[in-house]
């Protein structure tokens, strides 16, 4: 087996012969093998967008009210390790390399097969021949990762997990584990060959996490309908931000929430930039309300964790001159969002896009959405086989007719070097298009996760 965890990811890239394989079946059978009962309350986080910021606040907010929190979340930026945090600290290399061990035994562990085509409920079963054989279950890369997550929390004995959804929900790996709470940042069009054409078929994907008996949290005010008719099938009880909870600007320095369970006001504004934070924010106190009897959580204790929240790639400002400002914006929904930031920002003489995306992505609907905001395009290339290359990605600019020039590089480094070489320090670098996107800039730029 691999000794290191480098070794081990590119084991685990091999496995599967999908990079994005849905259901549960496989990871099912693993996590059986593996006994993973977990005792502590879970918090599924689901959304087209914003599902790593309100996990990110959650995160934050419980920490500070002291308890040890389990937090799995995808992608990572710079390093796996990202991905599991427990008490704020990312796990080690060892810690995950032991973990994918004891899964790579579990995932070939022997088990018991009768071979007599006798049916099962013949009696009596002693009949019939039994042999042990290894049965290998393939997992994906992100299967693997779950498990090993959960393995770690158990073994941590962590007093709440906050995981992260992958790709929509209902056939996600994460939601293997049942939730004590869902929520649900938002839901836009993404990931059409997986999830749907549509919103609403889109929205049934997600309303996969919801529980019998427990409440469901929606977090834009543009609820699909579908939520409310999966909720009352299977039981859950609904809060959607505008109905059950809500929130109001109170000043330029403060803002008040309002849920099922009262108000919480002159609360700072979340350290993560950005208007739509707001959303996220409320989405996440209205979680802790429907938890409060599980995990109370002091007034202090949510102050201190939205001021000491941090994710990196979600608008962040890298201070210096000229500004650079990162964001893993990969869709028309979130690049909206980043054209509202960019508004409310003071003017500047001109602003540079370094952008790279995957070509599976919407290129032209988040090109148009940016296109008012930009007024050099620098185009690069993305080293993975999903990733589309600067020529096709210039070719989709000039199809949407940005107003910008365009310019293109063999790959983001060199893209983000020519930037910064020909910028004034009044100038303005925007980063966006992708999670290879950030973590390229990053890299380039010498940055870190923290």
């Amino acid at each position: 087996m691999p000794n290191l965890l480098a070794d081990w990811l590119t084991y685990l890239e091999s496995l599967h012969p999908k990079t994005i394989a849905l259901g549960l079946d496989r990871v099912a059978q693993v996590k059986q093998r593996l006994n993973l009962i977990p005792d502590f309350p879970i918090i599924t986080v689901g959304g087209t967008n914003g599902k790593g910021s309100v996990c990110a606040m959650l995160e934050s907010i419980l920490h500070a009210a002291g308890y040890r929190v389990g937090c799995y979340t995808s992608p990572h930026l710079l390093h796996y390790n990202e991905r599991v945090r427990i008490a704020k600290k990312k796990a080690s290399d060892a810690e995950l390399c032991a973990s994918f061990e004891r899964i790579e035994q579990a995932r070939k562990q022997q088990v018991t097969v009768f071979n007599d085509p006798t049916p099962i409920l013949t009696f009596p079963l002693g009949r019939q021949e039994r042999s042990s054989e290894s049965v290998e279950v393939p997992l994906t890369y992100f299967e693997f990762g779950t498990l090993a997550a959960m393995q770690l929390f158990i073994e941590h004995k962590v007093d709440v997990a906050i995981l992260e959804v992958g790709l929509g929900g209902r056939l996600d790996a994460v939601n293997m584990f049942d939730c004590d709470c869902a929520v649900v940042a938002s839901v836009d069009i993404d990931h059409t060959d997986y999830l749907g054409e549509t919103r609403e078929q889109i929205a049934f994907e997600k309303a996969g996490i919801f529980r019998t008996g427990k409440v469901a949290v929606f977090g834009d005010r543009d609820m699909p309908a579908i939520f409310a008719s999966e909720a009352q099938r299977i039981g859950a009880v609904l809060w959607s931000l505008g109905d059950q909870f809500g929130y109001k600007a109170s000043s330029a320095q403060q803002w008040d929430f309002n849920g099922v369970n009262g108000a919480r006001n002159a609360l700072p504004y979340p350290a993560l930039r950005g208007a739509y934070q707001l959303n996220n924010a409320s989405a996440s106190l209205a979680v802790l309300d429907a938890l409060k009897d599980k995990l109370p959580v002091s007034m202090d204790a949510v102050r201190r964790g939205l001021v000491e929240v941090q994710l990196a790639g979600r608008f962040q400002f890298v201070s210096g001159r000229p500004t650079l400002i990162m964001d893993v914006a990969h869709n028309p929904h979130a690049a909206r969002s980043l054209a509202r930031n960019l508004t409310i920002l003071p003017p500047c003489p001109h602003t540079y896009a370094v952008f790279a995306m995957l070509k599976d992505k919407d290129m032209a609907g988040v090109a148009a959405a940016l296109d008012p905001h930009i007024d050099t395009w620098l185009v690069a290339g993305i080293s993975t086989p999903r990733g589309a290359t600067a020529g096709a990605l210039a070719h989709v600019l000039r199809q949407s007719g940005v107003r910008g020039t365009i310019q293109t590089f063999n790959n983001i480094t060199e893209a983000v070097s020519y930037a910064y070489n020909v910028t004034g320090e009044n100038d303005r670098i925007v980063a966006f298009g992708s999670f290879y996107t950030v973590a390229e800039v990053m890299y380039a730029r010498g940055l870190s996760v923290t």
